[in-house]
Parts: C-alpha cells; sequence; structure tokens
C-alpha cells in the first residue's frame, strides 16, 4: 500500500491553528470585559468567567504557539467536508436563534449533526425533535430558564 499522497502538516500548521486561538481569545477577552452589569448585584458581575476563559485560552495558545508537537495531516474528502460542516452549522443554529427560538435552532443544529455523522434522516429528525424536547424542558422547566419563542412564533401567538 502506498502512503496518501497528501503532505502531512508540520508545525506551521500548528502554530497557524494557535495563532487563530490566540485571535479568538483577544476578541472574546475584549468582548467579556465589556459587559455591563450592576456592581450591587455581585461584586465579581458577569464579566469575570469570559475574561477568565480569554486568559486561559491567550496561555494555552501561547504554549500551543511555542512547542506545537506533533502536527497530523490535514483530513480529505468526506471528514474535510464534516469538519467544515459542524460550524457551520452551528452557525446557521446561531442565526436561527432569535426568529426562531431556542427549540427550533436547537432541532436543527442536533438534527443536523445527527447527519453530518451518518445518521438516516429518520433517526436525525427523531433524535433532533427528542433532545430540542429534552432541553426545552430542563432550561425551561427545571431550571426556569427563559428560553426566546423567536420572532416568528411570537407573532403567530399575538395575532
Amino acid at each position: 500500500m502506498d502512503a496518501p499522497k497528501h503532505p502531512a502538516a508540520g508545525p506551521l500548521s500548528n502554530r497557524i491553528a494557535a495563532l487563530v486561538l490566540l485571535a479568538f481569545s483577544v476578541i472574546y477577552g475584549v468582548a467579556g470585559s465589556g459587559i455591563d452589569y450592576a456592581f450591587s448585584s455581585d461584586p465579581l458581575g458577569p464579566r469575570v468567567f469570559p475574561v477568565l476563559l480569554a486568559l486561559l485560552l491567550g496561555a494555552f495558545s501561547l504554549i500551543y504557539l511555542f512547542v506545537p508537537g506533533q502536527a497530523e495531516s490535514w483530513p480529505q474528502g468526506t471528514v474535510l467536508m464534516r469538519c467544515l460542516a459542524l460550524p457551520v452549522l452551528v452557525l446557521v443554529a446561531a442565526l436561527l436563534f432569535e426568529p426562531l427560538g431556542f427549540a427550533a435552532s436547537i432541532f436543527v443544529m442536533t438534527a443536523g449533526v445527527g447527519r453530518i455523522f451518518g445518521a438516516s434522516w429518520r433517526a436525525s429528525l427523531i433524535g433532533g425533535l427528542v433532545q430540542a424536547a429534552l432541553w426545552y424542558v430542563i432550561f425551561g422547566y427545571l431550571l426556569d430558564v427563559y428560553l426566546p419563542v423567536g420572532d416568528l412564533f411570537a407573532a403567530s401567538r399575538r395575532g
């Protein structure tokens, strides 16, 4: 058997990934530090968690930048398509969150993940429906978290 014809990724590939993660940590830290809150509600406030995560991601990114280690070869074909489809699916679900609401966006994401990982349409749709209902019950009723119903469904409720 011959070895694959595509070149193996080297330390440069890891360093590029480290720089991208470092940029994400800076953006996340700046966004997190800009969260406004009333000091009387909590002395630490909601800014601490995102800023702490940004600092940790930044520190680990710097370690990864200077000690890149061994790199795996880049995925090819179907595996590459699956790797690219996941972040696109998360972005689509996030964009659908406000117009369609929590349950519908979670349904789209979980059904889509099922399809990406090879489930049949039927299994993906049933799994997405069960997941959406489960998470809606957990967050909406058990944890009493406000979950948006979405602009589309809110408009139909008013009329």
